[in-house]
């Protein structure tokens, strides 16, 4: 009975051990997720806001208004 018990206790913490290191992966991927959003679509956001008031003034300058 002891020995039945320990080896499920063994397999339960391989079993918690298991399920750590999978979470900790998605987690991971979790995190480059966002950080390949905030590169590919957030700054892209931020910089257009700089660059269009410039293209504007270029374009209307030009375009002598």
């Amino acid at each position: 009975m002891d020995q039945d018990l320990l080896e499920k206790l063994n397999r339960l913490e391989q079993k918690v051990e298991e399920t750590r290191v999978l979470a900790q992966k998605t987690w991971s991927l979790f995190f480059w997720t966002m950080v390949g959003t905030v590169v590919l679509f957030v700054l892209p956001l931020i910089a257009l806001a700089f660059v269009i008031p410039y293209f504007l003034k270029t374009l209307n300058s030009t375009l002598g208004i």
